[in-house]
């Protein structure tokens, strides 16, 4: 079952169950799918998508830390709630091991040899990694990998 539809059954449960933190965010997840949908004129595959639910939850951290700087822990309850429905939706996330594995793998596919080479490395590694680790997280770890 790919993703679209794994968000649509869960909002049907959310509606029926009364659940309104998990239909206000499935909701959301699905508006702006269904923006991007429309912005590309295409269907969106299953990488597009978890790309989608990877920026939705990077902007409900970021509205987290704000929360957290002006002292609103209401905010900060709502904004952590929806992070975890989101999550819910991402693969399993990779241990920083499996991650730093794959980025000396694509390192040795490219011949990379220095940080000037991270670009070749990113387009290789970014396919094999969506929506399992943020991207900072990726290149993080490929320039920390070619500077050694």
């Amino acid at each position: 079952m790919d993703i679209k539809t794994q968000l649509n059954e869960a909002l049907k449960t959310a509606m029926k169950s009364g659940d309104e933190v998990r239909k206000r965010t499935v909701r959301m997840a699905l508006a702006a799918i269904k923006q991007a949908e429309v912005d590309r004129q295409t269907t969106l595959d299953d990488a597009a998508v978890l790309g989608i639910l990877q920026k939705e939850i990077k902007i409900r951290r970021e509205a987290l830390d704000e929360a957290r700087l002006a002292n609103r822990p209401d905010l900060a309850a709502e904004a952590e709630a929806e992070i975890a429905v989101l999550q819910a939706f991402l693969p399993q996330a990779l241990s920083p091991d499996e991650l730093h594995a794959l980025v000396q793998a694509a390192i040795a596919e490219v011949g990379a040899t220095s940080p000037a080479d991270m670009g070749k490395v990113m387009k290789v590694l970014m396919p094999k990694v969506a929506g399992r680790v943020p991207g900072d997280q990726v290149s993080q770890a490929v320039r920390e990998s070619l500077q050694k």
